[in-house]
């Protein structure tokens, strides 16, 4: 099976190209550096050809309202226009857990505007929602800092390692599309504050973290369930984050 990974060099993208190939699959990593750009259209025609399954983990390099809609929505128009034009037969997206959930974020409006196109596109789809990874944790804490304060939210945190969100997001590629979303998870819930605040000790770090209830995520103020899976079917990581190397200070 051929399968085009848009953002095919990022951090999931890189992971997913080599779980598919390990598995016999023509996996082909499509980003601006190998000559793929979604936002202008450069090498899409010649990447798709033959392409049975196109996977989308690509993401916006500006957060800033404007920017990540634009980028979302000229991205997923581009690349669903060519898709259809070479007779692709399953488009997956890969997008965050609550997504629907935290409009008051530019960002995730600009994922919810993602989401719709690809709905009302012709081709087949699934979507992945997944939770935070477990990458982006000290990404998370830098933007929650104010001063020496990490201010958190008190809500359920359910994070994953990026590997295993190569391995769902790569399942669900090769099965048949499901029309819908799938949600993606670790094997643990915490409390948001409580985790960040071992985390941090496990760095090392000196921060102080604070419970605040108004404590913004991307431009969002969460309630309780803002970040975890509504139901009881999500599919749940293997890597728990104690296990995870990139926990402490030295770890890669």
């Amino acid at each position: 099976m051929k399968i085009v990974v848009i953002g095919g060099t990022g951090l999931i993208g890189s992971k997913l190209v080599a779980k598919l190939g390990e598995h016999g699959h023509e996996a082909v990593a499509a980003a601006p550096n190998t000559g793929v750009n979604t936002l202008t259209g450069e090498g899409l025609a010649d990447v798709l050809i033959g392409a049975d399954v196109v996977i989308d983990v690509s993401n916006s390099p500006s957060f800033e309202a404007a920017a990540v809609l634009e980028f979302f929505e000229t991205s997923t128009r581009n690349l669903l226009a060519a898709e259809e034009a070479a007779g692709v037969g399953h488009h997956v997206a890969l997008s965050v857990v609550g997504t629907e959930r935290l409009p008051q974020s530019g960002y995730f409006r600009a994922k919810i505007a993602q989401e719709k196109l690809i709905e009302n596109s012709p081709i087949p789809y699934s979507i992945v929602h997944a939770t935070q990874f477990f990458e982006f944790t000290r990404g998370i804490a830098d933007a929650a800092t104010d001063g020496g304060t990490v201010r958190i939210a008190p809500v359920s945190y359910q994070p994953i390692a990026g590997d295993d969100v190569a391995r769902a997001v790569g399942r669900v590629a090769v099965g048949p599309p499901v029309n819908g979303r799938v949600e993606v998870a670790g094997p643990e819930r915490f409390r948001m504050d409580g985790f960040f605040l071992d985390a941090l000790a496990g760095w090392g770090d000196p921060r102080e973290v604070v419970a605040d209830p108004h404590a913004r995520y991307f431009g969002a103020e969460l309630v309780e369930g803002s970040l975890v899976p509504e139901g009881d079917d999500a599919i749940l990581g293997e890597i728990r984050y104690e296990d995870w190397p990139g926990r402490t200070a030295t770890g890669k």
